[in-house]
């Protein structure tokens, strides 16, 4: 058998065979080994996450920055600049006088309204205290007179219509006596119907008459005084003027701007958020004004949050105010708000680098055979992952 075996292995055609059997599994293993896709290698760097303070922020570019008030100061009348005693730059307080227009004719028609208002305010004190009281008594001489006048008729009567009936009398001496009865009772009833209306009617009536006398010339005095005052120019609020057009001189049109006064000790800088932004901030939340130029921002306050919608882009208006702005930042200028929302002192962290936005739907794969499918919504991820496509 030793024989018979050696005899089949080094046979040549066993031998041949052998050979292209191995070739044939080799060009096969060859195949196979190259339409197996090669396995990717992943560079990873690992850094630790740590704690600290985080912050969402709601940001809006070129915002204007208007003063929290401001004065646009016009004339009420047409009249010659008399005299400016401000400059721009000038800082000026509440009521103060910062120009005069000509008015000599207006002070005037003051003066006369006053000597006016001064006359029929004496003349209301005499009504009171002296007129009436001497009408009044006047009246009741008069009607105590028409009673007496009329006690004696009665008894003149009286004694001639006895005599007449004793036939000592003639009858015409009678009806002489009876109609100066007859007039002096009616003489004694219209003085006591005057006493009586000079009483009831009269004192109220001639008061009356009086204080509508006085009212008339004080409104007239008041409107005097009111056009004298349009000449003057005063401040409604403390500031800076910062606007002065006209010189002394010039014509000053009513109803035109000749002065320009702000408050630039607070500065509100005004932005429209989207509703999702403007659910998270408040009234009272940090917030700071970027002004271009500038290397520091300037410390700020959220305002207001409107409590309504803006009808026309829905949006809701925030104001961020600044009670002592930096010099860098002056009304008219635009710059960055940047508002902070929500914050955290105590938060995971983890390196900027770790952050993706995702704006598309993705896969990630921690093996092949497992994928999990995110929405198109940012997302951070702090972990390292493979990120393959259905």
């Amino acid at each position: 058998m030793m024989q018979q075996l050696q005899l089949r292995t080094s046979s040549p055609l066993a031998t041949a065979k052998r050979t292209i059997a191995f070739l044939v599994c080799a060009f096969m293993l060859g195949c196979s080994a190259s339409e197996k896709e090669p396995t990717p290698v992943v560079s990873v760097q690992i850094e630790p996450a740590q704690k600290g303070p985080v912050e969402q922020t709601v940001t809006r570019r070129r915002r204007r920055v208007p003063p929290l008030q401001q004065a646009i100061l016009s004339p009420k009348i047409t009249s010659t600049i008399k005299q400016f005693l401000v400059q721009r730059g000038s800082r000026v307080k509440r009521g103060q006088l910062l120009a005069v227009l000509e008015n000599a004719d207006l002070s005037a028609v003051a003066q006369q309204s006053k000597g006016e208002f001064e006359q029929a305010e004496a003349g209301y004190t005499t009504t009171t205290a002296a007129s009436l009281p001497q009408e009044i008594q006047k009246a009741e001489l008069d009607a105590a007179a028409a009673k007496a006048n009329f006690d004696a008729q009665q008894k003149v009567f009286d004694s001639r219509k006895e005599l007449f009936d004793q036939g000592a009398l003639p009858r015409r001496d009678l009806d002489a006596a009876q109609v100066s009865l007859a007039q002096a009772r009616t003489q004694y009833e219209v003085a006591q119907r005057q006493l009586a209306d000079l009483r009831r009617v009269g004192q109220k009536q001639t008061l009356k008459s009086a204080e509508g006398q006085l009212t008339a010339a004080k409104g007239k005095y008041l409107s005097a005084e009111a056009q004298l005052s349009y000449s003057e120019i005063r401040s409604p609020i403390d500031g800076v003027v910062t606007e002065r057009p006209q010189y002394a001189g010039e014509l000053a049109t009513a109803n035109q701007p000749i002065l320009t006064v702000m408050d630039t000790s607070s500065l509100v800088v005004k932005a429209h958020v989207a509703q999702s932004d403007a659910a998270a901030l408040k009234v009272g939340n940090s917030a700071q004004i970027q002004v271009p130029g500038a290397s520091d921002p300037v410390a700020a306050r959220i305002s207001l949050v409107s409590p309504a919608l803006d009808p026309g882009s829905t949006t809701v208006e925030v104001w961020v105010q600044s009670n002592k702005p930096n010099i860098a930042l002056k009304p008219g200028m635009t710059a960055q708000l940047l508002m902070i929302a929500r914050s955290a002192k105590d938060a995971l962290t983890v390196p900027a680098s770790a952050v993706y936005k995702m704006t598309t739907a993705l896969s990630m794969s921690s093996s092949p055979r497992q994928t999990i499918t995110l929405p198109s919504k940012p997302y951070r991820l702090a972990f390292a992952a493979k990120i393959a496509s259905r």
